[in-house]
């Protein structure tokens, strides 16, 4: 299954909120997400991925680039709201997705990737370990960048 992986843009904010309040049971509204995309769409540490496959939106994730102050946790990345729909699961697509978000992090320098996932979401889980994350605490998990 070919996919591929760009930034999210305006017209795809209906579809991710669709994806997200499907695939993580939320009720977030269009115009309230509107609103925060045109918050943060120049927001250079605020980076919305869409994942598509045939034209068609299947997969997204956020990433949050922290830049600190701080030398040994230099500048790091949060990553949230993973998640491919259900019918596009299997095909490794939320592992190809990992791979386009470490570039980027890679790219902006980060020492570090956490992942924020709810404690209910135990397949993605088996996903985050397989792919190299490790759990700190009850909902994140950290992988270095190298």
């Amino acid at each position: 299954m070919e996919v591929t992986f760009r930034k999210m843009e305006k017209k795809d904010v209906p579809l991710v909120v669709e994806l997200c309040n499907d695939v993580f049971k939320e009720k977030t509204s269009l115009e309230y997400a509107k609103s925060m995309y045109k918050k943060t769409k120049k927001d250079k540490n605020s980076i919305y991925i869409v994942g598509e496959v045939d034209g068609k939106i299947v997969s997204h994730l956020k990433i949050t680039i922290i830049e600190t102050l701080y030398e040994d946790m230099n500048t790091y990345a949060i990553l949230n709201h993973v998640g491919v729909k259900e019918e596009y699961r299997r095909h490794k697509i939320a592992t190809k997705m990992l791979d386009y978000a470490f570039d980027i992090c890679k790219k902006r320098n980060c020492k570090k990737v956490e992942l924020w996932s709810n404690n209910v979401r135990t397949a993605a889980h088996a996903c985050y370990y397989k792919y190299g994350f490790e759990l700190d605490d009850a909902g994140f998990f950290s992988k270095s960048v190298k």
